[in-house]
C-alpha cells in the first residue's frame, strides 16, 4: 500500500470556508479577528458585521476564511478555544465556490 504524500492528498491546497461567529460583549476588546490572521496564517474576508461601539451588546461577524485545510482547523480551534459560538460553516467545496 503506497503512502500519498500531502500534496497528492490535497491538504495543502488553498481554500476557503464561510462562517458566523457570535463574539460575546465580553469580548470586545480583544482582536479576534487579527489574531485569526497573525496567529493562524489566514487571509480573513468579512462579508457582514454587527457589533456596537458600546460594547454593551454581543455582535456577530459572517466571515470568509482563506487558507489550507489544516491553518482553517487551526483557526476553527481558535475560535472553539475562545467558546465562540459558531454557525453556518461552509467549505468551498460544498458550496462550489
Amino acid at each position: 500500500m503506497a503512502i500519498q504524500s500531502d500534496v497528492e492528498l490535497g491538504i495543502n491546497r488553498p481554500t476557503q470556508t464561510r462562517l458566523k461567529i457570535r463574539i460575546p460583549k465580553n469580548l470586545h476588546g480583544e482582536p479576534v479577528i487579527s489574531h485569526l490572521t497573525s496567529r493562524c496564517g489566514i487571509t480573513v474576508n468579512i462579508l457582514a458585521a454587527l457589533l456596537s461601539a458600546s460594547g454593551r451588546d454581543d455582535g456577530w461577524f459572517d466571515l470568509e476564511l482563506h487558507g489550507t485545510k489544516p491553518q482553517l482547523v487551526n483557526a476553527i480551534t481558535y475560535l472553539n478555544e475562545l467558546d465562540l459560538e459558531i454557525w453556518g460553516q461552509s467549505t468551498s467545496e460544498e458550496d462550489g465556490w
